[in-house]
């Protein structure tokens, strides 16, 4: 069968024409065993058709060096624009040749298949497994129970890349000369850093720890990992404001979206039952408002989170120590001989996590010392308070978290006291959290306010409940 390869090229001879008439060709010919050579496949995007060189007597001689018999280079006319497919492998020579094998893909999909999975940011259609990887910037949520960028992160994407930075402006001496952050602070921030990590790990994930500023480590990190979000936890101060709008900046010139979540307060900001701006600026009106609002329900700490992304080989790195901040280590021993009570405080979820059993036990264990309307006022004895601001600062505890846990003891001791045909007095403290945990919503709330980027009139700022009523 003989074809004119210009006819060919130029597509004026009928592709399957060819085949059948080689088909038929190939039936009249007996079938005989030969040894295995080296077959050569190559998949065009263009269709073409190579005709199968007639057997010779030298394949025989050729059989003891199957390889020695094929061309040291392929020409490959210029028409074809790139090879899809190329691959190299033995078998007999008895397998029939595959014709007009269609290109399957395209070769910049082979090449590099990441950007055909990105989809746009403001696409509502971005769900589970959207993302390719998302970058969890970790700041003052430093647990994995209620972390709702966390486990939205590792719902929705592949995989995860958990950061957590020690941005430089942080430490050292401020304007008046203290220290910004103290070597008490630190070394329960650096706890709590660990501890998490541990946890990550535990989970099938890890902790990435840097020294640097996040609009700048930040966009590395994600470019390394090919990272498309990063997800994080809105803060409220003027600093981290204003880093998170640095942040934003440089996100945006590299393509990377960048969504906030809420989890530091009792009430979800978009619960509130009035715009932030108009916000009452004394804790008496704040609360009144507050009045029958519900608190939201936790985020499950998930059992698995989503590894480290792969690409960019990104080690976790070290945990830094005091000195590396430039602090010293904080004395264990007081002025007056004794130990420092801020030595015992442990950083960490899982300590916030037992501190919090051991609260809950003792304010079940409390004698009732109630108000006429039966609202426990505070609790007393020797421990008087949870002292369990220090793990809700940093986020080790989240405050929902701790209502509702203290919550579920007292449900479950007026229970059981009831199925024994007993009372119990108190409410098991939950008023009196509810009430010291609405102070510090009133706090965050309100500095949230003066520190968003819309400018509100200057108001004073209050706590007395009728100074401005």
């Amino acid at each position: 069968m003989e074809v004119d390869p210009s006819a060919l090229l130029h597509g004026t001879v009928d592709a399957t024409e060819l085949q059948e008439e080689f088909h038929e060709e190939k039936t009249k010919l007996p079938l005989k065993a030969s040894p295995p050579l080296a077959a050569l496949s190559l998949s065009l995007s263009t269709n073409l058709f190579f005709q199968s060189p007639k057997p010779s007597s030298s394949a025989a001689s050729s059989s003891s060096q199957p390889l020695a018999a094929l061309p040291s280079r392929l020409k490959i006319p210029s028409q074809i624009s790139s090879p899809s497919c190329f691959s190299l492998s033995s078998v007999g020579s008895s397998t029939p040749p595959r014709f007009f094998r269609p290109s399957f893909s395209s070769p910049a999909v082979l090449s590099s298949p990441f950007p055909f999975l990105r989809r746009s940011p403001a696409d509502p259609s971005v769900g589970a497994a959207g993302r390719r990887c998302t970058l969890v910037w970790l700041r003052c949520d430093l647990r994995v129970h209620d972390n709702e960028a966390l486990t939205t992160a590792s719902n929705e994407s592949l995989s995860v890349l958990p950061v957590y930075l020690f941005d430089p402006r942080d430490y050292g001496k401020s304007s008046s000369g203290f220290d910004k952050t103290g070597p008490y602070r630190a070394a329960f921030l650096l706890q709590s850093v660990t501890d998490l990590r541990s946890s990550l790990r535990a989970r099938g994930s890890d902790l990435v720890v840097r020294i640097g500023r996040p609009e700048t480590t930040l966009v590395d990190l994600a470019r390394a990992v090919g990272a498309d979000a990063v997800y994080a936890h809105q803060e409220v101060s003027h600093d981290e404001v204003r880093t998170e709008e640095r942040v934003e900046k440089a996100m945006e010139a590299e393509g990377v979206e960048v969504k906030y979540f809420w989890g530091s307060t009792l009430y979800h900001i978009d619960d509130l039952p009035f715009q932030l701006e108009q916000m009452p600026s004394n804790y008496g009106g704040f609360r009144d408002r507050m009045q029958g609002l519900k608190v939201r329900k936790t985020t499950e700490a998930p059992e698995k989170i989503k590894g480290l992304p792969l690409r960019g080989d990104v080690e976790p790195g070290e945990i830094p120590t005091l000195m590396d901040l430039g602090l010293n280590p904080a004395p264990t021993i007081s002025q007056d001989g004794k130990p420092a009570i801020n030595t015992s405080l442990v950083g960490g979820e899982t300590e916030a996590l037992e501190r919090l059993k051991r609260f809950a036990a003792e304010c079940c264990a409390q004698p009732n010392k109630s108000r006429n309307n039966g609202a426990q006022e505070s609790i007393y004895g020797a421990n008087f308070s949870c002292k369990i601001s220090p793990w809700l600062a940093m986020g080790c505890l989240s405050p929902r978290f701790m209502f509702q846990e203290l919550k579920k003891t007292s449900d479950r001791t007026i229970a059981d006291a009831t199925k024994k045909g007993g009372s119990v007095s108190g409410d098991g403290g939950v008023n009196w959290l509810m009430f010291e945990l609405l102070w510090r919503d009133f706090f965050r709330f309100i500095t949230k306010k003066y520190s968003s980027k819309k400018k509100v009139g200057v108001e004073p700022v209050t706590a007395c409940a009728g100074a401005l009523a």
